[in-house]
């Protein structure tokens, strides 16, 4: 039988010639793109994963689940918080996911739990890119991608093993999903993107929501084919989102409750109330059983329209903020009149969509936030920032572009100049210089008749190089401050469940937290402070936020570090003597020890490697277990002590009680500095 050439297996390609080809990149793209685009995400992996292990254990809170993931496939599945399946954090496991498997991997470490955020990292820049780079170019791409690799509290949870940035990588996947469903209105492109959306909810639960109006409407809107097709095709993304996430969901409230852990942060054992309540509505409205404090009217920070560009969420995100608005307004305006699909306009509209949506609902929220949420508004930001600083720039003959794009720099000059003002001891210099340099950049662009010289000498080389010279000079000076907080944030350890980027700002309150993880400028649980001695106010840890102790509030809190049990947002480093202590005969109990709060159980189990019991989960305001249940396990010989010096914050008094009937019946000892009862010597 003869054979043609198709029939024959092709040869592979020389390494040589598939390099080449990788450095080259698209054969339509100029010969600057693919070797910058490499460049980016190798500076973008150099920031995000350089010194990494200096963070230790960074949330301890999770690291403790990651490491029970490691051992029980059980714990990994449901996402306890400890091997022998006591409770599970207060998310979905996703993110647990991924470090419990690189855990298994490698090893328990720091490394094996940090390194995966950071290549998320490095993958979110690179989707990003080929997002943005679909219709506007390679340089609108490349843009775009180091705006958000170098946004502050992008650079701080990219090294850091929170769920954001996971969620943040699933949102920004989603949206390349969707530019993909509109170029050609292929109905599987769009339900990827819901099924990427609907398991960003298994990261963080609603939050993943906040983008699917934008997604939704752009996609009805602007996609080719009929009404009625972009209807059944968005019923079918939305039926691949609720599926996405709805399989873990079913599974766990299907499962009895006496054969999976409890539901960490509610207070009726139920993943729905989770979802609803205490990470739900309830971060709307501040009305949320069990959480640390806050409440309605703003106790977790100012509310209102001005949030985003605040001292506490300001050096955070809003660097390029005001420009991306404005930006945005401009990509919207110019395209007013085009057609209904309009791939342009369609682009701004997304992540126009994406950054107002999320933004306001930050802004507003009155239940617990963080400023390290803000990450879920980088992508947005660094899209209308490459978008429209290229786009305007190309039209920049036109003297309405061109005074639009001076207005742009010199807004973010002003702007950068006001945020780097906020910490006026830190590199004075180079806040006059940003604002300077910006304004002379501005008045280059503005007063430079770009359209005469295009008729004249300057069309040629002098012209090139003088354009592109403007050019560079306006992003270093866009990027001069968040690149500056940014290094700042990678050549510091952070700790702690809410770490800030970048240097401590005045003034800013209980929304963010210190490099070590709690509140900033002494207020609130710093270093593990708490009630010491079981008095009203704080121990160690500065003054109370809220104004006096929150209810339930338990006393003898070692302070975190060596020695200490952890605080309420920062696990501890138990003293030798103590991990010793509970290693021994530690495989003859389910629980080698007990103890009030997620994060003074943490670090002792991070220490010993040995299950340790989280009594009423992060809070210790969970129901769980009862005193009965508690009294049944320490009768039936399961756990071995009890750890003194936790603490319960709102929501149930079970912790409480559980402390007092161990005081009231158990001897105490010290052991490393930490109050031990042994409870098989009762």
């Amino acid at each position: 039988m003869t054979t043609t050439t198709l029939d024959r297996p092709r040869a592979a390609a020389p390494a040589s010639d598939r390099l080449r080809r990788l450095l080259r990149g698209r054969a339509d793209d100029p010969a600057w793109a693919r070797p910058s685009l490499l460049g980016l995400l190798a500076a973008t992996a150099l920031l995000y994963l350089w010194a990494l292990s200096a963070s230790g254990w960074a949330n301890d809170f999770y690291s403790a689940a990651a490491q029970a993931a490691s051992v029980s496939w059980k714990a990994f599945f449901f996402g306890s918080s400890d091997a022998s399946n006591f409770i599970t954090i207060d998310k979905p496991p996703a993110a647990l996911w991924v470090m419990g498997l690189s855990a298994r991997l490698f090893g328990v470490n720091s490394w094996s739990l940090l390194v995966p955020q950071a290549l998320m990292g490095v993958a979110t820049v690179a989707l990003l890119y080929a997002t943005v780079r679909r219709w506007f170019g390679p340089a609108a791409g490349l843009l775009a991608g180091a705006v958000t690799a170098l946004t502050p509290v992008a650079t701080l949870i990219f090294r850091f093993n929170n769920p954001d940035a996971l969620l943040v990588l699933l949102l920004v996947a989603a949206a390349y999903a969707v530019v993909r469903a509109l170029e050609d209105g292929a109905t599987r492109w769009l339900v990827l993107a819901g099924a990427l959306v609907g398991f960003g909810f298994l990261a963080k639960q609603l939050q993943t929501l906040l983008v699917v109006p934008a997604f939704a409407l752009v996609y009805l809107a602007a996609a080719p084919g009929s009404l009625g097709r972009r209807l059944g095709q968005l019923v079918a993304a939305g039926a691949a989102m609720v599926a996405s996430a709805g399989w873990w969901v079913a599974i766990v409230e299907l499962t009895p409750a006496s054969m999976r852990p409890y539901i960490g942060g509610s207070q009726t054992n139920s993943i729905l109330e989770l979802t609803f309540g205490y990470n739900g509505f309830g971060r709307l409205t501040g009305n949320e059983t069990g959480s640390v404090g806050g409440g309605p009217g703003g106790g977790w920070g100012q509310t209102g329209w001005g949030r985003m560009f605040g001292a506490e969420v300001g050096g955070q995100v809003a660097w390029l903020l005001p420009a991306a608005l404005v930006l945005l307004a401009a990509g919207l305006w110019l395209t007013r009149r085009a057609p209904r699909t309009n791939r342009a306009r369609a682009a701004f509209a997304l992540w126009g969509g994406w950054l107002v949506v999320t933004g306001l609902v930050f802004s507003f929220m009155q239940g617990i936030f963080h400023a390290y949420y803000a990450v879920a508004l980088a992508p947005a930001v660094g899209a209308l920032v490459g978008m429209g600083a290229t786009g305007l720039w190309e039209v920049r003959h036109s003297l309405v572009t061109r005074w639009w794009l001076a207005g742009t720099v010199a807004v973010t000059a002003v702007w950068s100049w006001v945020l780097l003002r906020r910490t006026p001891g830190w590199h004075p210099e180079l806040a006059p210089l940003v604002l300077l340099g910006g304004l002379a950049v501005a008045a280059l662009i503005a007063a430079v008749p770009w359209q005469g010289l295009a008729g004249s000498s300057w069309a040629g080389r002098g012209g090139r190089r003088m354009a592109a010279a403007v050019a560079g000079a306006g992003l270093l000076v866009a990027l001069a401050g968040p690149a500056a907080y940014s290094l700042d944030t990678a050549a510091t350890a952070h700790s702690g469940a809410i770490p800030s980027a970048g240097p401590a700002v005045q003034g800013a309150g209980p929304g963010g937290g210190p490099r070590g993880g709690g509140f900033r400028n002494g207020g609130g649980f710093r270093n593990g402070g708490g009630w010491a001695g079981g008095q009203p106010g704080f121990g160690r840890g500065g003054g109370n936020p809220f104004g006096q102790a929150p209810p339930g509030a338990q006393g003898g809190m070692a302070p975190g570090g060596a020695g200490g049990l952890g605080g309420l947002f920062d696990g501890g480093t138990p003293d030798a003597e103590l991990v010793a202590l509970l290693s021994q005969d530690a495989g003859a109990y389910t629980w080698v020890a007990a103890a009030i709060g997620s994060n003074s159980a943490a670090g002792v189990q991070l220490a010993t490697g040995e299950p340790v019991m989280a009594i009423g989960g992060f809070n210790g305001s969970d129901p769980a277990p009862s005193l009965e249940q508690f009294q049944q396990l320490v009768a039936e010989g399961k756990i071995h002590y009890f750890l003194g010096g936790g603490r319960s914050m709102g929501g149930s008094d079970t912790s409480r009680q559980i402390s007092a009937w161990v005081a009231d019946n158990f001897t105490a000892s010290s052991v490393g500095g930490v109050t031990v009862y042994d409870l098989t010597a009762g």
